[in-house]
């Protein structure tokens, strides 16, 4: 395996990273990855995860992105540092044995505490705009248990519910079309039928790597999702995040 060629968006890369590291040992990095930053550089140019690369690792081979994450998607983001890892972390992501938990606030209250969506996606074309709708034919398997961690009202008196997804399959999209599957589309998720413009309110919230050495990270809320449920009354339990994120570089 050789090293990709690393393209470059139109901003230079900061003297720190735009993120917070919530995981680094020798092998990965897990960044907290802001609302609204790719992770690779879009064709209109701009900046993306992959532009502070040079500042995550100086070795000639990598660092790579283990995953992905949408553009609007906040949260758990890893990256290996060395291709052995890397290897390790896409047979376990290939596998399923990588655990991912998102949290969302949508529009609406499902019908129950608790449930599973096992539906499958397919990538449909509308226009100059695509989506992943639910299909029995031609569809990927893709499967989402969930259940509801709170229930309130948004400043206008609608009703929202703030759940916690566990994705079983990594399907593009597959939270957002699975909550809109529900009946409750994820807030700022206009393309599945949300009500409410702005941003979306959809965060990876941790991430388990079941290797020989286990990764693990835990991600905080994004601001507006963290406005949001402070309106609504909500407040995160104390004791789940098992260490505080630095904002501070790893050495290399």
């Amino acid at each position: 395996m050789t090293a990709p060629a690393r393209p470059r968006g139109s901003v230079p890369p900061a003297r720190s990273l735009p993120c917070a590291v919530l995981y680094h040992d020798s092998r990965f990095i897990v960044l907290d990855k802001p609302p609204g930053l790719p992770v690779h550089p879009a064709r209109a140019g701009g900046p993306s995860v992959e532009d502070w690369f040079p500042l995550i690792s100086r070795h000639r081979n990598g660092p790579w992105l283990a995953h992905r994450l949408d553009q609007d998607t906040a949260g758990c983001l890893v990256v290996a540092l060395r291709k052995q890892a890397l290897v390790a972390a896409q047979e376990c992501f290939a596998a399923g044995r990588a655990r991912k938990t998102y949290w969302a606030i949508v529009q609406g209250m499902p019908a129950g505490p608790s449930g599973t969506v096992d539906a499958p996606l397919a990538r449909v074309e509308q226009g100059r705009q695509w989506r992943m709708q639910v299909t029995a034919r031609g569809g990927q398997p893709a499967r989402t248990r969930w259940r509801t961690l709170a229930t309130g009202q948004d400043g206008a008196g609608n009703p929202i519910s703030w759940l916690e997804l566990v994705l079983e399959t990594g399907r593009t999209h597959q939270a957002r079309a699975h909550c809109a599957a529900l009946g409750c589309p994820i807030l700022g998720d206009a393309r599945y039928g949300a009500r409410a413009a702005g941003a979306l309110h959809l965060m990876s919230r941790s991430i388990h790597l079941p290797l020989d050495v286990p990764v693990h990270a835990m991600a905080m809320p994004p601001a507006h999702m963290d406005r949001l449920m402070a309106q609504a009354g909500w407040a995160v339990p104390p004791g789940n995040v098992e260490k505080e994120a630095t904002r501070c570089l790893p050495t290399h």
